[in-house]
């Protein structure tokens, strides 16, 4: 049974920026054949759109948090319509 590919819009708070995140994130994005895009926000939040299964996702998310210096202590979850059209994850600035 194939699984379906869902997007979402993750916003991270805690020690999130400043401790190579985005970078982490594109890498396990990419390894775990992810799509969507990263960056910092104002506030010191990061957020994050990423398209896959739900489990690539999870696992992206796992491979982040076990990321040396990096500590979420919060994360808001917003499901989206996924983009047909993309096909790789980068890093915005």
């Amino acid at each position: 049974m194939e699984q379906q590919i869902i997007r979402k819009r993750l916003v991270f708070h805690g020690w999130v920026q400043g401790v190579g995140f985005r970078y982490r994130a594109c890498h396990a994005a990419d390894h775990f054949g992810t799509t969507g895009w990263v960056r910092n926000n104002y506030d010191g939040s990061v957020t994050m759109e990423i398209q896959g299964t739900e489990q690539q996702i999870d696992q992206v998310i796992l491979a982040i948090e076990r990321g040396t210096y990096v500590r979420i202590e919060n994360m808001e979850c917003y499901s989206m319509v996924p983009d047909p059209e993309e096909r790789a994850f980068r890093v915005k600035s």
